[in-house]
């Protein structure tokens, strides 16, 4: 990636990462074993991951600093690695509402305490257990990213900025994941209402966000952080309509989840509104009407036929084609530093071409 060790770099955000929930160990051994567990599993959510926030974050800083960033630096590592703990928070409060039963190939947060409960034989209900232990253990994790960044080890005169954008930051989540809940219970999304929970829930907090706050890390000036946010915004919509299409096409091999895992689910994406607008009355109501319910891999497969031959996949394939086009070209026309531009450039291929 012109250069850049983007696993190096990975691992130093992992080292970061490790670094920190050692340190928390000493604060929480008094509270005994139950606390021993909670750290243990939050150390499973901060394993693997295909770390973009935290290279958003770092090419932030790059692209205002225009500093080679071979070796690293301990202050913008700590700083991209928060943002994994906000990653990491918000998936496992995510899995909690849309019911996952996994994540990365391990069960998910709340499916992992209830499987405990189970196993030690406690009273009471497993699932609520489990809700409970992976609302708290989200609660933390948030909580950390916020301590992680503070104590990061950049002074306060860039702090302050960058602690205001990531303010901001949680605030659009915390909302958008809000505006998910909403409209999965009101059963129905259209195009425009499936874009704007994708902008606010994910787009703005995987892409643009750490771009602005690494970039504040840099002193950015606000010309510089609005033409970070002419690339990255429309790349961050790219990224989660990619997401999207994995959630339904991606092979559970690679992905971690299950097939079709975003229509069990009963997510109201995009991919899902295009084909309820594009497919026959009979099709659309057949998708409606499996959204949220168990469905076997045969039925998984009638349905990805029904959002295909709809011409969904291929609009929404065009819709990141023209969205990611867009974040290139105003990263071209940033005026940013020249290898930082590249790097983020690969970035967006890397975002919108996966298949995990």
């Amino acid at each position: 990636m012109t250069g850049w060790d983007a696993s190096a770099f990975r691992g130093r955000v992992q080292r970061e990462l490790d670094a920190f929930l050692d340190r928390q160990a000493p604060l929480l051994e008094p509270l005994g074993p139950d606390a021993t567990r909670l750290l243990d599993q939050a150390r499973v959510s901060m394993t693997g991951g295909k770390r973009f926030r935290a290279a958003f974050c770092q090419w932030g800083f790059r692209a205002v600093a225009a500093t080679s960033g071979e070796t690293g630096e301990p202050a913008l590592d700590r700083a991209c690695a928060a943002l994994e703990l906000l990653h990491a928070s918000a998936l496992v409060h995510d899995d909690y509402m849309d019911g996952s039963d996994t994540r990365r190939g391990n069960p998910a947060t709340h499916v992992h305490f209830a499987r405990e409960h189970v196993s030690a034989g406690w009273s009471g209900p497993p699932a609520a257990y489990g809700g409970a232990g992976a609302i708290l253990l989200g609660d933390l994790l948030l909580a950390w990213a916020d301590e992680l960044l503070r104590g990061s080890g950049f002074a306060w005169e860039v702090l302050g900025p960058a602690m205001a954008i990531f303010d901001v930051c949680r605030t659009e989540v915390i909302a958008g994941q809000f505006l998910d809940v909403s409209v999965q219970a009101r059963g129905r999304a259209d195009v425009a209402t499936a874009m704007t929970v994708l902008r606010y829930k994910s787009a703005k907090y995987s892409v643009e966000r750490p771009l602005h706050l690494g970039a504040a890390l840099a002193g950015a000036a606000p010309a510089q952080l609005e033409a970070l946010t002419a690339f990255g915004l429309p790349l961050g919509e790219a990224f989660q309509l990619r997401d999207d299409v994995l959630g339904v096409f991606g092979d559970p091999s690679v992905t971690g989840k299950p097939a079709g895992d975003d229509l069990v689910e009963g997510k109201r994406t995009v991919l899902v509104a295009e084909t309820l607008g594009r497919a026959s009355d009979e099709d659309a109501a057949r998708l409606d009407a499996s959204l949220g319910g168990p469905l076997t891999e045969a039925e998984v497969g009638a349905l990805r036929s029904i959002i295909t031959t709809s011409g969904a996949l291929d609009a929404v394939e065009a819709r990141i084609a023209a969205l990611t086009a867009t974040a290139l070209d105003a990263l071209r026309s940033s005026g940013l530093d020249a290898r930082a531009v590249a790097v983020l450039a690969s970035l967006a291929d890397a975002a919108t071409q996966r298949a995990l």
